[in-house]
């Protein structure tokens, strides 16, 4: 079999009532070239039994990582990504497993991918504009405006989102590096992943790396319930994301 394009993780923490099966079964037989491995991340719900129909109905397709025990979504994306580097595609990614972001969102990152090989890092962006359909709610939406604008200033990155659950990166030795260690943020180890993909050097005396980060402005986003994110968490990321700014200046990241 050869290697496919991209594998896409998917982690899971008690989401067997709200995993769309039909999505996941209909993307894989019009993407052939596309892999999900879904990690649950010690669900205590009926998440593995559905993860194992999926990869039986998908045989090659679809497939999945347990972790025996919760380990938070950043601990459950770096081990699904560095599984799925393993198995030799061109392309890495994750995806949230509500689909906030359709599945259909991946045609435009594959295309960006293939149109500029210098890129390492495309990242899903949330922005109301025309032809867009982006539905959130206007506490969540400004709170992440705030969030956005100090991560950006963190980060010296004129970044418009960074929490945006859907990201793809090429495979690499950098981003080998990148997610080489465990995250110190359980839930803004985005912020961090350009953090330490910032401070690594260039080694081929190529493309700055800020240049080859890309923003892509998703075509439909939907603020779907069940979110496991409370307002005190947003004051916790806050001071998580000092603690990456100082990392970062003291080259701790």
């Amino acid at each position: 079999m050869m290697a496919p394009d991209l594998v896409l993780i998917v982690p899971c923490y008690n989401e067997a009532r709200r995993l769309q099966e039909s999505a996941f079964l209909d993307f894989v037989r019009q993407h052939p070239s596309v892999r999900i491995l879904f990690v649950d991340d010690g669900s205590v719900d009926g998440t593995a039994a559905l993860h194992a129909r999926l990869a039986a109905a998908a045989p090659g397709s679809i497939s999945a990582l347990r972790l025996e025990t919760n380990q938070g979504k950043a601990e459950a994306v770096r081990r699904g990504i560095l599984e799925a580097m393993g198995r030799g595609p061109t392309l890495v990614g994750f995806w949230d497993a509500d689909l906030s972001t359709p599945l259909a969102a991946i045609n435009d990152f594959l295309s960006v991918a293939a149109k500029y090989p210098d890129i390492d890092l495309i990242l899903g962006s949330r922005v109301l504009l025309m032809g867009r359909d982006i539905r959130r709610r206007a506490t969540r939406h400004y709170l992440g405006r705030v969030f956005a604008t100090a991560a950006s200033l963190a980060l010296s990155l004129p970044v418009y989102d960074t929490q945006c659950g859907a990201k793809v990166f090429r495979v690499n030795e950098a981003m080998r590096r990148v997610f080489a260690a465990p995250f110190r943020s359980p839930w803004i180890f985005d912020v961090e992943i350009l953090a330490r993909y910032l401070n690594l050097p260039v080694d081929d005396g190529g493309t700055p790396r800020r240049s080859r980060i890309y923003e892509l402005t998703v075509p439909a986003w939907y603020d779907v319930p069940g979110s496991k994110l409370e307002a005190s968490d947003f004051v916790r990321s806050m001071f998580e994301l000092v603690a990456i700014w100082r990392d970062r200046r003291a080259g701790r990241i």
